[in-house]
């Protein structure tokens, strides 16, 4: 029978705590014996194998930015458009729910959003691409409608969590032979009132995943690589113009599982739109592309579903790396000076995969992809999304906290912005490591995709320090709804995130629990 650690993890550390709360004569004669007795335990209870990992180098290999970790909220969700929970199906591109605006009001939000600062807030999504600002054409009867109330509550959030926002403006341009060159004149309208009310918008894309036009709005709507980069000339042109200090970010294209920017040369357009906006002279301040390593069951193609084996598979989990030196390299050949995002990421296209990118079975992913972004050049990584969809941080309705939410706050915590190269042979032992959030150290991230726990070896040439605390992030089974932090279920406090001091200290071990996500703290 195999054995599992969850059922005696809660008490063992119930134990420690107890231990930590007694004299300080009691405590330093028990903390060997505690410790002893943990590592005793591992010994006896499971078959470990030694994982070395090794850190490569002293110095830092990249650097992130401070808002590394961002999030999304759906336009869908922000006006009250076509959404996914309780949907089955997809309507062009589209959930099949109508939802009411979202209020962006409330302590309880204030305090979850403020939780995951400093960061990016992106508004974005297919119905950017769609909606109208201020008022509808009176030949459109139902349209999605970015009022002047619902701009100025989102100006209100940003500016209550010294968030940065990150808009997609609208694009359009459906029928092509119809519209002919895109029109700035509904941009401008927004722009001129952003303006004047003295609401600042730090980051601007023109239209959502332009290469994937051809699968949300049809065959005829794809825009070649050409005009769109026409196009793009155009927008940061009048941008720039009304906001100086702006950054253009582009073109957010969208790659898929195992086919990447999809089919050739139809809508591979990255290369040649880029290539086209430097001979232009335009300066392209970003590059970004969107990426989600499965895809839900919603999707209408699936090259890879998400499910529970899928999500824990090494082999798809380094798929985002190639993609992501992919851009990279295009980058540096065209825009060298200019930053590099993952502009939106998910665990599973079309809303995420119900009963699974809100367990904690899609916190492995996410810890993954944060890490391998950092290691590999992206400076921004930003969430899809906050609230909303089974891929929220939070659930939409009653705002409670998954365990990606989890996983991202205890990020924020402890992972700075230099980058360290570190190595290990066992594809199932995922690490890498951060200087520490704060004062001296590094961070190492330990995450264990395997059904058996393992002993970490740190081993090398160069010394990762002394390990001083640990968070360790378990839960009964993977498709739990709550995750356990050193122990301890992970809840709000009064309505509160507790504070990280909260969580009990655990004995310190080289030994890592089956599926379990671990920041180990080093001096």
């Amino acid at each position: 029978m195999a054995f599992s650690l969850a059922r005696y993890q809660a008490p063992l550390f119930t134990l420690w705590r107890k231990l930590s709360g007694a004299g300080s004569t009691l405590k330093l004669l028990l903390a060997p014996l505690a410790r002893l007795q943990v590592n005793a335990f591992w010994r006896q209870s499971t078959v470990v194998k030694p994982a070395p990992v090794a850190l490569c180098s002293m110095l830092p290999v990249a650097r992130v930015d401070e808002r590394y970790v961002s999030f999304s909220i759906d336009i869908s969700v922000l006006a009250g458009g076509q959404w996914w929970e309780g949907s089955h199906k997809v309507i062009g591109g589209l959930g099949g729910q109508k939802v009411l605006p979202f209020q962006l009001v409330g302590t309880k939000l204030d305090n979850l959003t403020r939780a995951l600062g400093p960061a990016y807030l992106r508004i974005g999504g297919s119905e950017a691409d769609k909606i109208h600002y201020f008022r509808a054409p009176q030949d459109e009867p139902g349209a999605l409608v970015l009022t002047h109330q619902i701009w100025d509550r989102l100006h209100d959030f940003i500016a209550r969590h010294d968030l940065k926002l990150s808009f997609t403006f609208k694009y359009g341009l459906f029928k092509r032979k119809e519209h002919g060159g895109w029109c700035p004149n509904e941009v401008l309208d927004l722009l001129v009132y952003s303006n004047r009310k003295g609401y600042h918008i730090h980051v601007c894309e023109l239209g959502n995943e332009l290469n994937a036009y051809w699968a949300f709005h049809g065959l005829s709507s794809q825009p070649r690589a050409s005009k769109l980069a026409d196009d793009y000339l155009t927008f940061s042109t009048e941008v720039k113009h009304l906001l100086p200090d702006a950054k253009i970010i582009g073109p957010g294209s969208a790659f898929w599982p195992r086919l990447g920017e999809t089919i050739k040369p139809f809508s591979n357009i990255s290369h040649k739109f880029l290539q086209l906006c430097q001979a232009s002279g335009m300066k392209l301040d970003i590059v970004d592309w969107h990426y989600y390593p499965f895809q839900s069951r919603r999707s209408p193609v699936r090259t890879r579903r998400a499910t529970q084996s899928s999500m824990l598979r090494p082999k798809a989990l380094n798929e985002y790396k190639q993609y992501c030196l992919q851009l990279k390299k295009m980058r540096d050949a065209f825009f060298p000076n200019a930053q590099l995002w993952t502009g939106e990421t998910g665990s599973a296209q079309c809303g995420g995969e119900p009963r699974l990118s809100d367990r904690f079975a899609s916190c492995f992913w996410w810890a993954d992809q944060l890490g391998l972004g950092a290691r590999h050049g992206q400076e921004v990584m930003i969430r899809q999304s906050l609230v909303g969809g089974d891929y929220g941080l939070l659930s939409r309705t009653g705002l409670k906290p998954r365990p990606d939410y989890w996983l991202t706050w205890l990020w924020q915590q402890l992972m700075g912005v230099d980058v360290f190269d570190v190595a290990s042979p066992h594809a199932q032992l995922r690490s890498y490591c951060h200087s520490a959030k704060r004062g001296n150290g590094r961070t190492l991230l330990l995450i264990n995709l395997s059904g058996k726990a393992c002993k970490v070896d740190m081993t090398g040439e160069f010394s990762f320090g002394q390990v001083v605390a640990q968070y360790t992030v378990t839960a009964k089974k993977l498709t739990s709804k709550k995750v356990r932090i050193n122990g301890k279920k992970a809840r709000l406090e009064e309505g509160r995130v507790p504070a990280l001091s909260s969580f009990p200290v655990a004995p310190l071990s080289h030994y890592l629990p089956a599926h379990a996500i671990a920041f180990w703290c080093l001096r």
